[in-house]
């Protein structure tokens, strides 16, 4: 077998493999051999098929399979030889001289034209800027936490006044199109509550003021986004009958109210400890979280390296597949084009290589120990945390969701024991509730997977626990 490799452009390189012909028909022989032992031809005995009779009939058929055969290991073997690393499958074509076929008496000639990874050194040092918050916890937090669970059990009860913020109110409404009545725009004693922004904008305000049998008609419109199209970017009117108003009435903070949150003992002092704990557990994942964000972002900015286009459009359309979950049934894929998703899959695809670079070279390994500490970390969240661990153990791909957790975090720390770090004092709430525009380690949740000397880095998706079929639900002071 001869082999010579073309770089092309970018990552592309053209494998040119010639296969010797005595190594053709040899492969051919054998097989036909092979085949005369079990052909079943009319007039003859099976097995006992004339040899001269078995070419005739199955060489053709037999020579493609074998040409197929040979092609595919050759390529593997000219591949290894060559040292390449493929980044997605190959473009075969029989190369023919002139006038002349692939196939000749010198023997069998094509190309493999593929993309390989990139060959790089990773880059990371103290050009990467990177804030840590650092927040402390207030006893203020805590009350607002307390303050915010009681609202969750409140009950709403009728008051004979107008509606304020925060008020449920009962209605009936009625949506209507260019005067006419449009399908799922009308309820019959419907609660709603004010300020939840359940309904399109300018809805509920509208209703502050009302009371009890008023009727009023709204103008609004809806959102240009809206997921049924034939409303998007609509004005509208509803016809609204208001048939209650009813207030928040929040519980004692007693004994039985502490109990019903899983506190044994009914204590508040021991509501208030949980409370803590849960709130110290979350502020770490979020200040984690964003530390990698940063981490991340930083790796990308200082490797601009060249990304396989194969694994490009794998992550385009594994991003495709996502959004379309979201979407109502019966939307056509072919609307969500891929330079929707082109921008961010280069970029996940980018950072993939650079985080599995970094693993590699540094031989980062999920240590057994530091994966049963991440699991439990993630389990402490529920409520049977046993058997939440269980599962993680029991299901191999959260399993390796949460190596790759640990994986990530290794590298986090390394470019962060280069980078320049810091420290930013922030308030508890700022910290939980950052404003919309920041992307707070968003873009983490689909690292790009590569092969298996890249892997290992899946985005901290296991940060989130089991998502399906978990038990233990999770716990209701958090």
């Amino acid at each position: 077998m001869q082999v010579s490799v073309e770089t092309m452009t970018g990552l592309e390189r053209r494998l040119t493999v010639a296969l010797p012909s005595d190594d053709i028909e040899t492969a051919v022989d054998e097989r036909l051999r092979r085949l005369g032992k079990t052909a079943k031809l009319n007039g003859f005995r099976p097995g006992k098929v004339p040899f001269k009779v078995v070419k005739k009939r199955f060489e053709p058929a037999v020579r493609n399979e074998v040409l197929g055969s040979l092609i595919n290991t050759s390529y593997q073997d000219a591949v290894q030889q060559e040292k390449l690393r493929p980044a997605g499958p190959p473009h075969i074509e029989p190369l023919a001289a002139d006038g002349e076929e692939a196939e000749g008496e010198t023997g069998f000639r094509f190309t493999a034209t593929f993309e390989v990874y990139p060959e790089f050194e990773p880059v990371f040092n103290d050009s990467i800027q990177v804030e840590r918050p650092v927040v402390e916890i207030q006893d203020s937090d805590v009350d607002e936490m307390l303050d915010n669970l009681r609202k969750q059990r409140s009950e709403f009860v009728i008051v004979e006044r107008a509606a304020a913020d925060a008020d449920q109110v009962v209605i009936d409404f009625t949506g209507h199109l260019d005067g006419e009545a449009f399908e799922g725009g009308s309820a019959e004693k419907a609660p709603l509550v004010l300020g939840s922004n359940s309904m399109i904008p300018g809805f509920e305000a509208q209703l502050v003021g009302v009371v009890a049998g008023d009727q009023r008609t709204l103008a609004v419109t809806f959102p240009e986004q809206y997921q049924a199209e034939h409303l998007a970017g609509k004005e509208v009117t509803f016809d609204v009958l208001v048939h209650e108003v009813r207030e928040a009435s929040l519980p004692e903070l007693d004994e039985a109210l502490v109990k019903s949150f899983g506190i044994e003992d009914g204590s508040v002092d021991s509501l208030r400890k949980d409370i803590r704990g849960n709130m110290e557990r979350e502020l770490k994942q979020r200040i984690d979280t964003r530390l990698k964000s940063q981490v991340m972002d930083g790796l990308v900015d200082l490797n601009p390296i060249d990304v396989p286009a194969a694994l490009v459009a794998e992550e385009i359309g594994r991003q495709r597949e996502q959004l379309m979950k979201q979407m109502p049934e019966g939307t056509d894929a072919a609307m969500l084009g891929d330079e929707l998703f082109r921008e961010q899959s280069v970029r996940r695809v980018r950072l993939g290589l650079v985080v599995g670079e970094i693993i590699q070279r540094r031989e980062l390994r999920a240590e057994a120990p530091d994966v049963r500490a991440q699991i439990e970390r993630l389990a402490s969240a529920y409520q049977e945390p046993q058997e939440v661990v269980d599962h993680y153990y029991a299901n191999p791909e959260l399993l390796r969701n949460v190596e790759g957790l640990v994986l990530e975090e290794a590298v986090t720390s390394a470019v962060l024991g280069a980078a320049s770090v810091v420290d930013k004092p922030i308030s508890f709430k700022e910290m939980m509730n950052p404003p919309q525009t920041e992307a707070d380690g968003t873009d983490l949740e689909t690292v790009a997977d590569t092969d298996d000397q890249n892997a290992g880095s899946t985005g901290g998706e296991a940060d989130e626990g089991p998502s399906e079929g978990a038990p233990g639900g999770t716990p209701e002071t958090r």
